[in-house]
């Protein structure tokens, strides 16, 4: 079991230990601000950010709410002078500089929200803004699935089981508040702001006080540079970082390259058959199988590690490949943690074969099952997680016998016309549906444009797309519009 001193130096414990006892002696009211202070400077020259994470880490009784309950700026103020706040110069690219950079443009925004409820409500202008905080979950959640699950694996597990509950409750804070924005409960919205726009900057501000600082005493650099692939998989919240500043193709290691060497190693090569149940693949065949499945699977063995999920480009929720070999009750919010156990157990004592869960949201509709796998023998050998969103398979009504091109379909449906678009009439109005069903291609390479398109690929775009334009996509991404146009018109020239 990896220790969190095991990758920190010069780590003085009695020191440690004395300052946790005179924090808790004045968060308890047994001494005041400037009584903590004066002992602390008498015997503690300087504190680094990593060491009151240590504290945290090793003499702090765990509590799932104590990130919530921690004031952080009364934890500055009692270490003001002690604490060491210089910031590190990164590269624009590094993984923490990306956070940091994410946190920047967060707090202007947080501005623009107490600039605005200052005014009577205007919705348009409330629906712009929120669209941009929302994304702020690409932030919470990359940071779940890449920085936790690196951290707790060299024995820092406390932002994992504590940080986590915090990113989640202000998740869900701005959903809610996007709710009722839709739903024009005004009053319930407005009276929410001052409560978002508090909680999130205290959330940032243990980001960049603790956690980051942390991570970069923790983590190596080449560490850093392998999380970089991760990170561009989940996506970037309102920042953009090119992929060929932070993707290092030959490094990169998945699951088909070490599967490869592996049977290489064993006589086998990419091009000879595998005996599967049934049939036989070729390596390449398989990885290809996985990658092109409707469904999204994950696979957690008997020890209760994950090993393996399809890299999909339709996945419903975020994965890197930081998840592989980590426990699986550490790839949840500690809130259903206990289901996730209580699943393992049926299963594993054969109590239960399968369970089943699904999210149904207004027009998205997310179904997922888990079942138990097991050998010839019958012996409990790990659990498959499959995931689907089934939102277009709950639409469809009637019956389809004949051959019907979903591309056609759509296009007589939106526009009543499967005539090729004039690629010289292209403007602000046009609709993105429209140049789909013309050139299906062209979301794809969207994407590739810009990071900034890859909601086109979440469930979100159903639900947007018939009525998105051109110019509403240049306005919401900040993609400059003539560009986008000049950008689009040469995908649809190609042949």
């Amino acid at each position: 079991m990896a220790k969190m001193n095991d990758y920190l130096e010069n780590l003085d414990i009695e020191k440690l230990e004395y300052v946790l006892k005179i924090k808790t002696a004045y968060d308890q009211g047994e001494l005041t601000l400037e009584q903590a202070q004066r002992k602390l400077k008498e015997k503690v020259t300087s504190l680094k950010p990593y060491e009151l994470a240590y504290i945290e880490q090793q003499f702090k009784e765990f509590d799932e709410d104590e990130c919530r309950k921690e004031n952080i700026q009364k934890m500055m103020e009692l270490y003001d002078g002690i604490l060491d706040t210089s910031v590190q110069s990164l590269p624009k690219d590094h993984p923490i500089a990306c956070y940091l950079r994410e946190n920047e443009e967060m707090r202007k925004l947080l501005l623009a929200v107490e600039d605005l409820v200052q005014y009577p409500l205007i919705k348009n202008q409330w629906l712009e803004l929120y669209e941009q905080l929302i994304t702020y979950r690409i932030h919470l959640s990359r940071k779940q699935n890449q920085l936790y699950s690196i951290l707790e694996k060299k024995g820092f597990d406390r932002p994992t089981t504590t940080m986590w509950t915090l990113d989640d409750y202000i998740r869900d804070e701005l959903m809610e508040a996007y709710r009722l924005l839709q739903q024009d409960q005004e009053e319930a919205f407005l009276a929410m702001q001052p409560v978002i726009v508090a909680d999130v900057r205290d959330l940032m501000e243990k980001e960049d006080t603790v956690l980051y600082p942390t991570s970069l005493a923790m983590i190596k650099p080449e560490e850093f540079e392998d999380m970089k692939k991760g990170d561009q998989e989940i996506g970037f919240a309102l920042i953009t970082v090119e992929k060929q500043a932070t993707l290092n193709q030959e490094k990169a290691s998945d699951f088909g390259s070490e599967l490869s060497e592996l049977l290489q190693k064993y006589g086998y090569t990419n091009g000879e058959k595998l005996k599967v149940a049934e049939g036989s693949l070729t390596l390449q065949q398989i990885n290809l199988i996985y990658q092109h499945l409707p469904v999204d699977l994950s696979f957690v063995d008997e020890n209760e590690l994950v090993c393996f999920y399809s890299d999909t480009k339709h996945r419903v929720f975020p994965r890197s490949k930081n998840v592989i070999g980590r426990d699986v009750k550490n790839c949840h919010p500690r809130k259903s943690v206990h289901i996730v156990t209580e699943i393992i157990e049926k299963f594993r004592s054969g109590e239960q074969d399968e369970a089943e869960f699904w999210i149904n949201k207004p027009d998205v509709f997310i179904y997922i099952k888990y079942v138990a796998v097991r050998d010839e023998a019958g012996k409990f050998k790990g659990v498959l997680e499959m995931m689907q969103d089934c939102t277009h398979i709950r639409s469809l009504q009637g019956s389809r016998t004949l051959l019907t091109w979903d591309n056609e379909q759509e296009t007589e449906k939106q526009t009543g016309s499967t005539l090729p678009i004039d690629i010289e009439s292209i403007n602000a109005d046009t609709k993105l549906i429209d140049l789909f069903a013309n050139k299906p291609i062209l979301k794809d390479k969207l994407i590739e444009m810009s990071e900034k398109f890859q909601v086109l690929n979440t469930p979100l775009a159903k639900v947007m797309l018939p009525k998105a334009t051109l110019g509403k996509l240049s306005e919401r991404s900040h993609y400059p519009l003539d560009q986008l146009i000049e950008n689009i018109k040469k995908v649809m020239q190609e042949v």
